[in-house]
């Protein structure tokens, strides 16, 4: 891969090489690993896009709701990624990737771009090198960068650490609606959507609303947000009802962090977090390549499974050798 003409072709906005350059920065060899670096340091970063983090419960209408977002806002003349990651196999490593089939008419659409990832894996369903993938779609001149994560739970406030606004889908009639999502996800998420109200769920769907937007005032007040802010909204994908709402509480929360330096701050305090995250990735992937390192991880994984030593011990032990200046 040309470096410099691949970098030119994704900021002139072309589509297969942006494609390209995503499959290059998800790989895991040390060579590609490199040229991802070489590719990202060549595209720049002046380039801002608004990244929205998306989750929700399976079944909850997380890719009806993006496809008709995603069209709403290329009919405001944006320019729409989405970036879906997919839950992995724990036995085979694969994924069915099948979010474009499910985005049929997004997936069309000359100002959309549609990426399903693998989540390989990680914490919160969130794949690792997604952040790169984020910055290779900001440099291709997209307006907005959906993320969509798989399943809903305490690991999955990953989502927000690399987002502007994190929104949370629920569905109504789902039993103790309060108890359904953990309280994490509750007080990382800047706006609850809950889907589905049409029909004979419409009613259901506004009672839900209105309990979690009263859950939502117990909560402690975020210095990075307005006094009305976090909020449910009542949504139907499916009719396409209350999304034009629910943009414009997106765009007078992004509005409002953006006057208040809140914006700014946020994305510094991201860049610190994943450099953190990166440099305890890089640790741990040289120190499990390295022979010697692997034999004594061996030894004490068999000593910690027999009940010789306990699995903190043999933790500290193994650090205290590899760093015996470190005490």
């Amino acid at each position: 891969m040309d470096i410099a003409t691949t970098a030119e072709k994704i900021r002139a906005g072309e589509r297969r090489a942006l494609a390209r350059a995503i499959t290059l920065v998800e790989s895991t060899r040390a060579s590609d690993r490199v040229l991802a670096a070489e590719l990202l340091g060549a595209v720049g970063t002046d380039r801002q896009a608004l990244r929205i983090g998306l989750s929700g419960t399976p079944g909850v209408g997380k890719s009806t709701f993006i496809e008709s977002f995603g069209k709403m806002l290329t009919g405001l003349g944006l320019r729409v990624a989405v970036l879906a990651v997919d839950p992995s196999s724990t036995r085979s490593g694969g994924s069915i990737l099948g979010d474009k089939t499910r985005m049929d008419l997004l997936s069309r659409d000359p100002n959309a771009f549609i990426r399903p990832s693998p989540s390989q894996s990680q914490l919160g369903g969130v794949a690792r090198r997604t952040r790169e993938a984020i910055a290779l779609c900001e440099a291709a001149d997209f307006d907005v960068v959906l993320i969509e994560t798989v399943g809903v739970g305490q690991s999955e406030t990953a989502v927000a650490e690399m987002s502007d606004l994190f929104l949370l889908l629920l569905a109504p009639a789902g039993g103790d609606e309060l108890q359904g999502v953990k309280r994490g996800i509750m007080e990382t998420c800047d706006i609850i959507l809950v889907n589905k109200a049409d029909g004979d769920l419409k009613a259901q769907a506004t009672r839900t609303c209105a309990d979690y937007a009263g859950a939502l005032r117990l909560m402690r007040k975020r210095p990075q947000d307005p006094d009305d802010f976090p909020k449910a909204v009542a949504v139907s994908a499916l009719q396409e009802d209350g999304i034009t709402a629910a943009w414009d509480e997106m765009k007078a929360l992004v509005d409002w962090r953006k006057e208040e330096g809140v914006w700014d701050a946020r994305r510094r305090d991201q860049a610190r977090f994943w450099f953190q995250e990166e440099v305890r990735a890089g640790l741990l992937s040289r120190l499990t390549s390295d022979d010697a390192v692997k034999t004594q991880l061996a030894a004490l994984e068999q000593d910690v499974a027999s009940g010789k030593i306990r699995p903190a011990q043999a933790a500290e032990d193994l650090i205290s050798q590899l760093f015996p200046t470190a005490r």
